[in-house]
């Protein structure tokens, strides 16, 4: 391995510190620099051309990227990027910066990112609720972390918000656009089960009040196979008593209002009936 490779391995930017620590020494760093397959940034940090430029700032500010950016980096979902640096700083970071402190958990990794514990928990102190949720979403579906773990990590008054968080969260969606309209559901008093199994059906993204079936529909569904499956599971959901509509991002992101309006219309007209 090359020091090249070993940048491509810690996010593409380090301090030569860390790349000495792995048993490079300082002429291999001084010939990459001269090869041009590597750029000092500044005395004691190195990059790869094009290196991520929040991973930059995270090396150059001495920290670690957490919040949204770091679980962006640790593959969890995020309903927008965030436009700001998050880190984790022992002292005072870069004046661009959103600074948290404490860490639970070491990063354990030469990528400067903080670990998914550290992330979530600042991210649950941190980010809007809806945004938080989402990204906690991902990290129970994908088993990095359970409910419980982080309640014990979030004790006190001053969590009580965060805490709030992990009541809106069960792992059970298979997209941030999910999290989005359960909670959106679920805020309205509506009673909302997530994948449920109906039989001649399948598996449904939401049943309200048990007989409407909500579907959120993401780019594979404009695929003429996926159509075409859609509409026979429509089919089969009318002829099985159910009432069925469905939904895209757009329309649960951007128009949640027309989106609950629908939904009470054909609940209150059931009922009415």
């Amino acid at each position: 391995m090359n020091v090249s490779s070993f940048l491509s391995r810690a996010g593409s930017v380090a301090r030569t510190s860390t790349v000495l620590r792995a048993g490079f020494s300082d002429r291999d760093i001084r010939n990459a620099v001269a090869a041009g397959a590597v750029r000092r940034l500044r005395h004691g940090v190195i990059a790869l051309p094009g290196a991520a430029p929040d991973l930059v700032a995270a090396v150059l500010g001495n920290g670690l990227l957490t919040c949204a950016p770091g679980a962006s980096h640790r593959g969890l979902w995020l309903l927008h990027q965030s436009e700001a640096v998050h880190l984790l700083c022992r002292h005072a970071g870069p004046p661009n910066a959103v600074v948290h402190r404490g860490s639970l958990v070491p990063h354990g990794t030469v990528e400067p990112v903080a670990s998914v514990t550290d992330i979530l928990i600042h991210g649950l102190r941190c980010l809007p609720q809806l945004e938080a949720a989402v990204m906690l979403e991902s990290a129970v579906r994908q088993g990095v972390t359970t409910l419980p773990y982080l309640r014990l990590r979030l004790p006190g008054n001053r969590n009580g918000s965060a805490r709030k968080v992990l009541d809106h969260v069960d792992g059970t969606a298979d997209s941030p656009i999910e999290v989005v309209a359960r909670l959106l559901f679920r805020a309205e008093g509506i009673h909302t089960e997530t994948q449920v199994d109906l039989p001649g059906i399948g598996i449904v993204d939401f049943l309200l009040e048990g007989f409407l079936i909500v579907e959120i529909d993401g780019a594979s569904h404009l695929e003429p196979r996926q159509v075409k499956k859609d509409r026979s599971r429509n089919n089969a959901s009318t002829l099985n008593g159910y009432a069925v509509l469905r939904y895209g991002y757009a329309d649960v992101v951007y128009n949640p209002e027309k989106v609950v309006a629908e939904v009470w219309q054909v609940l209150l007209g059931r009922v009415i009936r």
